[in-house]
């Protein structure tokens, strides 16, 4: 019997379903049919998934799946975060921020952060211990990166942020968000 959207439909399984990344995208699916679809109503009506759902996420192999395995992940490439992506979407269980956590915020922090908070964070981040969002959005300005009014001032070895930010993905449960601001409001974007 179908289980999901994409069965139900008669869909067929993308062509790259062949190899590993197929062999992903059949776990997670699995996982998301299994451990996802029957909360997503209480998911839903909470508007947030739990912490206990990132931590299986973790457990299964499905948070940064593309991050090296020195810092955690599985050291796939971002086909693999993909086919994560659209187990999430076949099986019908979006608003899980996975995509976001996986694709934006842990490969910010692995292009851009030091050795030490790339030791400190990415583990985590591949567990679900932690939970990454990403605060772009701004009243007024939407996700316009020349119109972010939120500005970051060198204060000692610190910064301090000064705006505001809306609709910010995973923000309910986040313990690690990357704030987009302006430095030098001269330079734009």
């Amino acid at each position: 019997m179908a289980t999901n959207p994409a069965e139900i439909l008669g869909l067929p399984k993308p062509a790259w379903a062949a190899d590993e990344v197929g062999m992903l995208y059949d776990m997670a699916s699995r996982f998301m049919a299994e451990e996802i679809a029957p909360r997503y109503d209480e998911f839903e009506k909470n508007e947030m998934f739990d912490r206990e759902s990132w931590l299986k996420a973790g457990a299964a192999g499905l948070l940064c799946a593309s991050m090296p395995e020195k810092y955690g992940g599985s050291g796939g490439s971002f086909a693999h975060e993909s086919a994560i992506i659209e187990a999430i979407g076949h099986v019908g269980v979006d608003g899980f921020g996975i995509g976001l956590h996986n694709s934006i915020v842990a490969p910010y922090i692995l292009h851009y952060g030091s050795e030490e908070q790339k030791q400190k964070w990415l583990p985590k981040l591949a567990t679900g211990e932690l939970i990454g969002a990403i605060a772009m959005t701004e009243p007024g300005a939407g996700s316009d990166l020349q119109g972010v009014k939120t500005r970051a001032e060198k204060d000692g070895n610190h910064y301090k942020i000064s705006g505001s930010k809306t609709f910010i993905t995973n923000g309910q449960l986040a313990n690690l968000i990357i704030v987009v601001t302006k430095t030098d409001p001269e330079k734009g974007a």
